[in-house]
Order: C-alpha cells, then structure tokens, then sequence
C-alpha cells in the first residue's frame, strides 16, 4: 500500500503534443510549462519534449531551473524580468523575456554590457486588461527593440484572449479586431495569440505561434468538455491506496464534525490521500472516485492525509486497492465540476510529497518527485 502518487504517461503527452500540432498546420509551438508544467513535473516534461520550438514559463527561477537541467530549447518568460538586474542573467542563459509594460522597455534599451543580445515578445493588450502595452505605444516600442543593440531579431508580438474558451463570446472577435490593427503596421512582425482554446477553436488561425497549455496535458480548454473530444489523452493519473476498509451501522458518523451520516448499514474505504497532496478540501460529498472499474461517492471532509469513500453494503473492494482521483478512467475535467473549480487549479495544486512516476507506454522509464 502506497499514500498518494501520480503516474505521468509520456506517451500521451507525446501523442497530444501530435495533435496539437495537427491542429496548428505549420505553426510553430510554444508550449507552455509553468506552475511545475502544470503539476507534471517541470525539468522531466521540458526535457522530454526535445523537438518543441520553444518552451514557455512565468518566472525567472523556472527558466533558470529548465537551464541547469541541461534544457537547450529556447524558453519565453511570460511574465518578463522584474528588476534590470535579472537582464543579464537572461541574456546569457538566453532567455527570451516578454515586454509587458513600458517600465521594462526602457530598463532593456538602457541596459550596459549584456553578454549578448536577446531575443524578445512584446505583449499588447487588446482586452483583457491585465498585463500588455497599449495599442498605440506598440509600433513604437517595436522600432525601438528592433534597432538596440540589445535585441536580435524581430521581436514576436503577441496577445492573450480573454474569452477564448466561449469561442461565440463577442469579446474574441472585438480582441482579434485590435490585434489585426497592432500588427497591421509591422508587416515583418512575427505573431501569437492563440491558447489551447484559441487553437481548438480556430480563432486565430492567421498568426505564427501558438500557445498551448492545458491540452499538452490532455485536458479539454472548454467548460463541460473532455480532453478525448479533442482527440486528447490525460497525461496524469493520480492515485492511492485503499488503506483501511470497515463496516459502518446505520447512523454512524464519519471523520471531522460528523459530517456525513450512514443512511444504512455499509462499508466505508479510506484512501491515503488528502488535501496534504493537493487533493481539494472542499471537495463534496458524491465526488466520484474510481476503485477497480467502478466508481464510488467521497462521504465525509477531506482531511489531510486522507478522504473516505462509500463502498456500499456489497462491497467488493479489497484492503490495498489503488483508487484514481483523476486519469484515465476519470477525466480531471469532471472531478473540477463536481468540486467547483477548473482542471487548472486540481493539476497545479498536486503538492511536492506527491510522487511522479514517469511511464513511457505502459513501461515504468523513470521515477522521481515533483521538481
């Protein structure tokens, strides 16, 4: 019997890597691995997509990390450097940086003695109103990149939608109509704005890089929607082991504050996980949980190592069974309704003492924790 783990299938990961290339024609791929590569571990997942064009972090430690874990693809920081000093640590990692806001324009055009030039993204906002150059500063601020000493290459201009995922959300077209018009006067400018839910949808089917996140790991970008509708396959599956299995008379209550109460005479399973792993606390009473092809209502609060299932007056489970909280058999996507929030957060919330066996196929090729 094992408390919580997670095996992640490079094979899907691969095999949604293919589709989205499928998707995105002759695109080139940015694919987005922040948050612990949304909780699949961070060095592994960069390391083993050796033909990606580029690789796509939010912090300047994440970028570093993928460096001195012998990554040579080259990485975009999504959020930009914070303070000019962290400038030459990128120029000579060969970091690319994306210029969000004017402030970190001017800190790279004044920038002395950079080991070497580097290649930037300049962010523009067109409505989402969260980080981006405004639409009139944004020819500007290309012909200034373009000609430092600082820049090589043109820099990539890119945006971020704010509705992609309700592709009929008139905010998308209002959103491609201001993109349209910012890159409209640098013809030579190299493009980006579409996300998983971008691609899938076709929204910006005329632009040069996409951006997918969520579908490399298998999840659908779309509320109420699975990631096999898109062709995809769920790259984590988390698991436990069934630990303790007892009979529970009608009337008896289960875990912290009696939360839950037997309508009948039945068995309850206690699987070796909780909201210590990442699992969520507020998780429901009924949030399914899949036991040998079957599955079964969380009862009780979650605790911290721990959560409770029914397993009914029949029961058939047996003591060391392995539960799956989401994967294969039971998509994330689900589990994220029931419980009230999006697959995002349930991946990137899986905690560092939660063990990540990486399987080629259905061969063990490595095993390791959470980098």
């Amino acid at each position: 019997m094992r408390p919580a783990w997670a095996d992640i299938d490079l094979g899907a990961l691969h095999h949604n890597l293919k589709t989205i290339r499928t998707q995105a024609g002759k695109k080139r791929v940015l694919a987005i691995l922040k948050a612990n590569a949304y909780g699949h571990g961070l060095s592994r997942i960069a390391q083993e997509l050796q033909d990606i064009d580029a690789i796509g972090v939010a912090r300047v430690d994440e970028a570093l990390q993928l460096r001195n874990a012998g990554v040579t693809q080259p990485i975009v920081l999504l959020e930009g450097f914070f303070e000019a000093k962290q400038i030459p640590v990128l120029a000579a990692s060969n970091i690319q940086p994306v210029l969000h806001t004017k402030h970190q324009v001017n800190q790279l055009l004044q920038a002395d003695n950079l080991p070497q030039a580097m290649r930037v993204w300049i962010k523009v906002d067109t409505g989402m109103h969260r980080l981006g150059l405004n639409l009139e500063d944004v020819e500007r601020v290309y012909t200034q990149l373009k000609g430092s000493r600082n820049v090589v290459g043109e820099p990539v201009i890119m945006s971020h939608f704010a509705c992609a995922d309700e592709p009929a959300h008139p905010q998308n077209q209002v959103q491609l109509a201001r993109y349209a018009q910012a890159v409209k006067v640098l013809p030579e400018s190299v493009t980006s704005m579409a996300n998983s839910a971008a691609l899938f949808a076709s929204l910006a089917p005329d632009y040069d890089w996409v951006r997918p996140g969520l579908s490399l790991y298998g999840i659908s970008p779309f509320p109420g929607g699975v990631g096999r509708e898109l062709a995809l396959q769920p790259v984590m599956n988390l698991q436990a082991s069934l630990i303790s299995i007892r009979k529970i008379n009608q009337g008896e209550s289960v875990g912290y504050g009696a939360a839950w109460t037997a309508p009948h005479d039945t068995w309850i399973g206690i699987v070796a996980i909780g909201y210590g792993d990442g699992y969520p606390r507020h998780a429901p009473q009924g949030t399914p949980v899949w036991i040998n092809g079957k599955e079964y209502p969380l009862v009780g609060r979650v605790a911290m190592d721990m959560i409770t299932v029914e397993l009914g007056p029949h029961m058939s489970a047996q003591l060391g069974d392995t539960a799956q909280l989401w994967g294969p058999d039971l998509a994330v996507e689900r589990v994220a309704e029931t419980v009230g929030t999006i697959p995002y957060e349930l991946l990137c919330n899986v905690a560092r003492r939660v063990n990540l066996h990486y399987i080629d196929g259905h061969d063990v090729s490595g095993l390791g924790e959470v980098s």
